[in-house]
């Protein structure tokens, strides 16, 4: 059940009209009062064909115009509109149980408190078997204005607790981290523009797609005029930026004037001081990324500042920080992946929007590592092989995991239930990606002595998941994978075990592809030799006798591989 409560308004008999009138499509039918703050006496002209809607407006308005003549002032804020809808799959509710969910909503919002016989006055008209509309005047019969703030969250707990009592379908409770929903001015005028999206979805959709290009919101903001949005900044007398609002090129008002909304008003997140604090950190991260110290790509780094959401959730200021850097990865990721992937891509990252932000307060430095990697996938000009690629999409998919795991342990239900749809599109382009490279591994298989081997290291290795790996349709591109490591140093069961810690096996649903890309990604550097590295030490920290200089320095010996061990045995 939804109760959507609209901005005041100031014509009680103009909503009336609608109210009782046939709809914008003819799509109401038989308007009637099913409750009101009192039934007798109430002239309801949807019943009595003597009663009018001014009449029944005037009888609405009455506590209203005493208070404007006591004060000498009109009031225009004064009417409160609250439809409430129910779910298509849900029952049809009968005039009396709408009329007594009708009181229990006005009594949770303050517009009639329970007992109070000086409350506002009310009616709820019913024009649709799904919904009702609850129509009050916000001045009470004692000249004071009723006590509304937060009342759309006592509202929203109110319909929590009916959906239970009246076995309708069970809505998550609110958190007040949701966007706002699109009016119908919006939505209509999209619609006679050709439009597919509302102007506030489609600037928030172009604003988050900039964020990851941007290290400072002055950049966010040149990134915007350069997309060809309209950017109105608001600054001090100082010049600082204090402020700013958007407009989406062609959305004009009725005297052709560029409209623009403020960045709160798009998203709760998009407030200049949030993205500040979302771009602009410096602090070093908190659990640096593995392997630093080999060169690698921008996707390579992308995978590894991905996994700190493995170690960088203990704390939930760090935790939400990184949660909300890995939705600017997700999106850089979409922007930068080949072009069959844009669609599952995009849908993950819009989808992820609801996960990146919470209740709890981020502390952003915390992320500084992950927020670096977006950025810099999002401006490389270089774009994946394969293989990195689908390790990065695998890996993005169990960071998501991880954020739908802590979210859930948090109670937040609608980021949970947003991770999870996250979850869904990355699984989804992760196969894509990943399919042509184990079909490539699977045709250079290790011959069946190998895999025999191969295939014990995987039993020693992972016990518990050793059955289900070696009967995964993957299994003969795995073997190749753990060859082509131990060929260059590594040790495979090694290289098992360490993957397996990193991503548990459990919850995966081919764990085979799971290991893949794990491996490829730990053994894309060739493994030291440790007889090499003790030669090298030894050489360079070798004493010199004083009054000598070592001439001819000892070589060093080569490293070998496990292939070259074998062949010199031979």
């Amino acid at each position: 059940m939804i109760a959507a409560i609209k901005p005041a308004g100031s014509n009680t008999r103009g909503l009336l009209a609608y109210l009782y009138g046939p709809g914008r499509h003819d799509e109401h039918t038989d308007p009637h009062i099913v409750a009101g703050f009192a039934m007798l006496g109430m002239p309801d002209p949807g019943r009595d064909p003597d009663a009018t809607l001014t009449q029944l407006a005037r009888h609405l308005d009455e506590p209203v115009h005493l208070r404007n003549s006591e004060f000498g002032r009109k009031n225009t804020d004064h009417v409160w509109h609250c439809p409430v809808r129910t779910a298509p799959e849900d029952r049809r509710l009968s005039d009396t149980e709408w009329g007594e969910i009708a009181q229990r909503i006005v009594e949770a919002a303050g517009i009639a408190p329970p007992g109070d016989d000086l409350g506002c006055r009310w009616i709820a008209v019913r024009h649709a078997d799904d919904h009702i509309h609850i129509l009050a005047t916000t001045v009470r019969e004692d000249g004071r204005r009723p006590k509304l703030h937060d009342s759309g969250i006592r509202v929203g707990n109110a319909c929590r607790q009916i959906e239970t009592d009246y076995g309708l379908r069970q809505l998550k409770k609110g958190d007040r981290t949701a966007g706002r929903r699109p009016t119908q001015a919006e939505m209509h005028k999209a619609q006679r523009l050709g439009w597919e999206q509302t102007s506030r979805d489609w600037l928030q959709d172009r604003i988050r797609a900039a964020i990851p290009h941007a290290g400072d919101t002055e950049e966010l903001l040149a990134y915007l005029e350069a997309m060809g949005i309209a950017v109105k900044p608001r600054r001090g007398p100082s010049g600082d930026l204090l402020g700013y609002a958007v407009g989406r090129p062609g959305d004009l008002n009725k005297d052709g004037e560029q409209i623009f909304h403020p960045g709160g008003k798009i998203a709760p997140d998009l407030t200049l001081p949030k993205l500040k604090a979302r771009l602009e950190t410096t602090a070093p991260e908190e659990h640096p990324t593995a392997r630093r110290e080999h060169p690698t790509t921008p996707w390579h780094q992308a995978t590894d500042a991905a996994d700190i959401l493995r170690t960088g959730m203990a704390d939930d200021t760090h935790a939400q920080a990184h949660i909300t850097a890995l939705g600017d990865l997700i999106e850089a990721t979409a922007q930068k992946a080949p072009a069959h992937l844009h669609p599952e891509l995009r849908a993950a990252s819009r989808a992820f929007t609801r996960a990146q932000r919470s209740q709890i307060r981020a502390e952003n430095q915390a992320a500084h590592t992950l927020r670096k990697a977006a950025r810099d996938l999002a401006h490389t000009a270089t774009g994946p092989d394969g293989s990195a690629l689908a390790t990065l999409l695998a890996t993005l998919a169990w960071a998501t995991i991880l954020a739908a795991r802590w979210h859930e342990a948090k109670n937040h239900a609608h980021q949970t239930e947003a991770a999870r749809q996250t979850l869904h599109h990355l699984q989804a382009a992760a196969d894509r990606a990943l399919t042509p490279v184990v079909t490539n591994l699977a045709t250079r298989r290790p011959n069946d002595q190998a895999r025999r081997t191969l295939a014990h290291d995987v039993r020693a290795a992972v016990p518990d998941h050793a059955e289900r790996i070696l009967t995964d349709p993957a299994w003969p591109a795995l073997a190749t994978v753990l060859a082509d490591a131990e060929a260059g140093g590594h040790k495979p069961h090694q290289l098992l075990k360490e993957a397996a810690t990193q991503r548990e096996l459990a919850t995966a649903r081919q764990p085979a592809r799971v290991l893949i890309t794990r491996i490829q990604h730990t053994s894309r550097n060739p493994a030291p030799n440790p007889r090499a590295e003790a030669a090298r030490l030894r050489s360079t920290m070798a004493p010199v006798p004083s009054g000598h200089q070592a001439r001819h320095p000892q070589p060093t010996t080569a490293p070998t591989t496990p292939a070259d061990q074998r062949l010199r045995r031979r």
